[in-house]
């Protein structure tokens, strides 16, 4: 790997590095934590490791490889699912869904994110991996790589198992990674809604979540209770382009449960900042591929760098290098190319991917020859990266 130091030093605020166990956050739950998603920093935590039922929170891993498989094409929003009588006769809350009823992906989607619906979930799984238990099996695979080791679970609605469990941490993460789908909040942050509208099976949908009506940028992400797990609930809200994640779980009951995770978001906007150094969009460096019919590329990092640090601290210079690894024509848009290697007094602190902005397109035989005679005339020398 070819290593490019670009100096670029920005001034930011440190990084916050102890958690925040001197203020008195999620007193009742059993477990607890506050995070900011897009630098992982955690900012408060309370027994978060803990394993416990963590309910219709499970649902958050369920949506996740959903809108994956939307993603990937082997699902669309639109697609009609029939409903199967394993899923029309799920216990617990529901959308009323009836054996051999047909549903769009959309509207299951839907009776997910707001009524919690145990039935909507299993028709969505069954779809996916063709059985429930397929599905669940995907579930702990897809937690495998997420590096959940607190989690294992035995279903994709969260009624309580013994061997079904989670912890803080670990529902804070799969929230994380959920964020990264902006199209998850179109639903999770709608407070009320129909199914099956204008028809003599209309249902009324209301959030379980009441934060996304009564908390200030709130807009997901899931509610969970069974007499096992106690009141649980994972919170995201959004302010001044800052997202914070909340999880408390085993409250005493919901009423608890909202003011606890309000209090965390409250002190999460009121001490902390987020500063943006380098979008998505950011060129870092244009670059000359070899063998490639154009002339030159843009690099990008994949995905925002953001710094969170207290209010209240002083500003810390950091600085970031990129490394280039050895790449040829032809690449498509979003390959990784290399790395950017972001700098806290000289120590690495973070890797971000470094990608290619444009599909690289191969040049034929004549194309090179020709470009080699006008790159000789020009004195133009190539880099090879």
């Amino acid at each position: 790997m070819k290593k490019i130091v670009l100096c670029f030093v920005l001034l930011i605020g440190i990084i916050p590095k102890v958690y925040a166990e001197d203020v008195n956050l999620a007193e009742k739950a059993k477990s607890a934590i506050l995070i900011e998603p897009t630098t992982g920093e955690i900012i408060f935590e309370k027994n978060s490791h803990e394993k416990l039922h963590p309910a219709s929170m499970t649902k958050m891993m369920s949506m996740l490889l959903v809108v994956e498989a939307i993603e990937n094409k082997s699902l669309s929003w639109d697609e009609k699912i029939r409903v199967s009588e394993n899923a029309s006769s799920m216990g617990g809350s529901q959308i009323l869904l009836e054996t051999g009823e047909e549903m769009s992906v959309r509207d299951l989607f839907k009776g997910v994110a707001i009524a919690s619906g145990n039935d909507a979930v299993v028709a969505l799984a069954e779809r996916v991996a063709g059985t429930k238990d397929a599905f669940v099996t995907m579930m702990n695979k897809r937690a495998k790589e997420l590096n959940l080791k607190d989690t294992n679970f035995k279903n994709p609605h969260g009624l309580d198992d013994a061997n079904h469990y989670s912890s803080a941490h670990d529902m804070a993460m799969i929230a994380k990674e959920l964020t990264k789908h902006e199209i998850v909040f179109e639903y999770t942050s709608i407070y009320e809604d129909y199914l099956r509208k204008d028809t003599d099976r209309e249902i009324w949908l209301v959030n379980t979540n009441k934060l996304v009506r009564f908390y200030e940028g709130a807009d997901g992400m899931k509610t969970g209770y069974t007499k096992e797990a106690g009141y649980c609930l994972t919170a995201t809200a959004k302010r001044n382009g800052m997202r914070m994640i909340a999880v408390v779980m085993g409250e005493e009951d919901s009423k608890i449960r909202n003011s606890e995770a309000s209090a965390m978001l409250d002190y999460a906007f009121a001490q902390y900042q987020l500063d943006t150094i380098l979008t998505k969009n950011t060129t870092i460096q244009k670059i000359k591929i070899d063998k490639a019919k154009q002339k030159q590329f843009t690099i990008i990092p994949k995905e925002d760098i953001t710094f969170l640090y207290k209010k209240s601290e002083k500003k810390k210079k950091i600085d970031y290098t990129l490394e280039l690894q050895k790449v040829k024509a032809p690449l498509k848009k979003g390959d990784k190319i290399g790395n950017i290697i972001i700098k806290e007094n000289g120590k690495d602190i973070r890797k971000i991917d470094a990608i290619i902005k444009e599909n690289v397109e191969k040049a034929n035989i004549i194309e090179l020859y020709l470009k080699h005679i006008t790159d000789i005339f020009k004195g133009d020398i190539s880099i090879r990266s």
